[in-house]
């Protein structure tokens, strides 16, 4: 027991060197912690105007983070990307290939080469300004969402603004810019799908008729135990390549957005 004891508080004097250290980082982590935080939510402090605690902070951010991923799905060119590639791969028969995270990488970055304008503008109207103090947080989240409201109000159609405008019983709309988030979120989202479908539609019927004709030749030929999927596929991929199929697509995709 006393080499026990011993141990522990030779083990507990060789630490607190360190635990000392530790905090002081913490400490000096926390004073170091610049004031963007303090400014962007400056305007929900209290009666006297001084901004949330750093910890009220660090929980709004991280809430923020939360909605990232639904905001970069529905309000961008992602949604109608991805949709298309997966149609795609199930047009040529294919199951997990590409994988999943090919897909969504390559979507991923193919969104960010059609949304490059719309975040150009958003880096000069809000990010830039707010950066140097000439606007405060609440004005840079409008002028930022000025800029994503004018790319989704391009690519949705007017019936579905019609649709849920009905829906939500407000008047007609005197101009697109006063179209609310609320009506114009719904339908750029219905818009999205409806384009992605229809490209995914022009792409299924080349393989589909490769489909149908391999399945006429194995009847013909009486070899209906063997299955057409697995003797059109090869036929589906080289007629892919040999149209260089995925340049195509990337390029048809990028350029359907205008």
């Amino acid at each position: 027991m006393k080499r026990l004891s011993a141990l522990g508080g030779a083990l507990i004097a060789a630490a607190a060197p360190a635990l000392a250290r530790a905090q002081d980082v913490a400490a000096q982590a926390q004073n170091a912690m610049p004031g963007a935080l303090d400014r962007a939510f400056g305007e929900l402090g209290g009666a006297g105007g001084e901004p949330l605690s750093l910890s009220l902070q660090l929980l709004l951010v991280m809430g923020l983070l939360t909605i990232l991923p639904a905001l970069i799905l529905m309000m961008t060119s992602f949604t109608r990307i991805i949709v298309v590639l997966a149609i795609l791969r199930q047009a040529l028969g294919l199951q997990q290939s590409p994988p999943n995270q090919v897909l969504v990488g390559l979507s991923l970055f193919l969104s960010l080469f059609v949304m490059a304008p719309t975040l150009e503008r958003v880096n000069d109207a809000a990010l830039a300004p707010y950066s140097a103090g000439e606007i405060n947080a609440e004005q840079a989240i409008a002028s930022a969402g000025d800029q994503f409201h004018a790319f989704m109000i391009r690519q949705t159609r007017e019936t579905d603004l019609e649709m849920f405008a009905d829906i939500a019983d407000v008047p007609r709309f005197a101009s697109p810019q006063d179209v609310p988030f609320s009506i114009l979120l719904p339908a750029f989202v219905t818009s999205e799908l409806k384009t992605a479908f229809q490209i995914g539609f022009m792409l299924f019927l080349p393989f589909l008729i490769i489909d149908l004709v391999v399945s006429s030749v194995l009847m013909s030929l009486g070899m209906m135990m063997m299955s057409p999927m697995l003797v059109s596929l090869p036929f589906k991929l080289l007629l892919f390549v040999l149209v260089d199929g995925w340049a195509l697509l990337m390029g048809s995709l990028a350029s359907s957005f205008g």
